[in-house]
């Protein structure tokens, strides 16, 4: 017998996986905690298994919500793309992403690439520049969406995923030793600037600067020669280098939170749909790890 899927619950189950929280899928489903909660049982009904189970993080993906959760990923997508293109609002024109340095070409490369090949009409355009800089150019409307990292916290932006700032060196360098303690930083307007110097300066440590107000590539070819450390997202720390461990003396950063921010007064169809992109994108990731 042939059995249809209800789209309306299969859009709650990848909500709430990607959130891994009923209370936060229901406000970004805009439907109460219950309304979500009895969506989720009802899909589990009709496929006869659990998909969900609570640890202490949250809730999780139980082994079948697992082998679910791309295809119903795949089959949402699949769905919007056709009622977009049979309702005559087929994304096109143009959109501006506004993406910092260190994860253009780690993190959202995949993302960019997805998208370019769904939507060979839209126009893209790509800012990269340190999170405070993107912040006003959101503000100010020179760009349609930004990926922000931003201290953990409070935040006019979307969480998309928390990633730790870590202590990088050469593989087997000699840099993380020396005092003053020599730092290789982008730009002065770095969003892990002031997190960085505060904790140095707090641990009493003495450190000079090797570098700054530069480009991603001319900082990573300080810390390779082994000039200087620096710190990045644990997520983006290149292969050959390395993620200092505690007892080298320096001291713990902070974790940071990568932030999808929007437009207040709201986007165009297709920043809308290259922001869904980013968000499918970055879960997809997470649930890889």
């Amino acid at each position: 017998m042939i059995r249809n899927l209800d789209m309306a619950l299969i859009r709650t189950f990848v909500t709430v996986a990607d959130k891994a929280s009923m209370t936060v899928a229901a406000n970004a489903l805009h439907l109460t905690q219950g309304a979500v909660s009895q969506q989720v049982k009802r899909l589990e009904e009709a496929l006869g298994c659990s998909l969900f189970e609570r640890d202490r993080r949250g809730l999780r993906l139980t082994r079948p919500g697992e082998r679910l959760f791309g295809k119903a990923k795949r089959l949402l997508g699949l769905n919007d793309e056709i009622w977009a293109e049979m309702a005559g609002t087929e994304v096109a024109g143009q959109v501006r992403l506004g993406v910092p340095y260190d994860l253009v070409g780690t993190l959202l490369a995949p993302v960019l690439k997805a998208y370019a090949e769904t939507y060979p009409q839209v126009e893209i355009s790509l800012l990269c520049a340190a999170s405070p800089d993107l912040t006003a150019a959101l503000a100010a409307g020179t760009i349609d969406l930004a990926v922000i990292e931003e201290r953990v916290g409070p935040s006019a932006g979307e969480c998309l995923a928390i990633d730790r700032l870590v202590w990088v060196g050469a593989k087997g360098g000699v840099a993380r030793a020396k005092r003053p303690l020599p730092v290789s930083i982008v730009a002065d307007t770095c969003a892990f600037r002031p997190v960085v110097l505060s904790a140095l300066n707090e641990h009493g440590l003495e450190w000079r600067t090797v570098f700054e107000n530069g480009n991603i590539d001319a900082t990573t070819a300080t810390v390779r020669s082994d000039l200087a450390v620096t710190a990045w997202l644990a997520s983006t720390v290149p292969a050959d280098l390395d993620i200092l461990p505690f007892d080298t003396g320096l001291p713990p950063l902070p974790n940071f939170s990568i932030n999808l921010h929007l437009p207040r007064f709201g986007a165009a169809p297709a920043a809308q749909e290259f922001a869904r992109y980013i968000r499918d994108g970055l879960a997809r990731r997470a649930v890889a790890a």
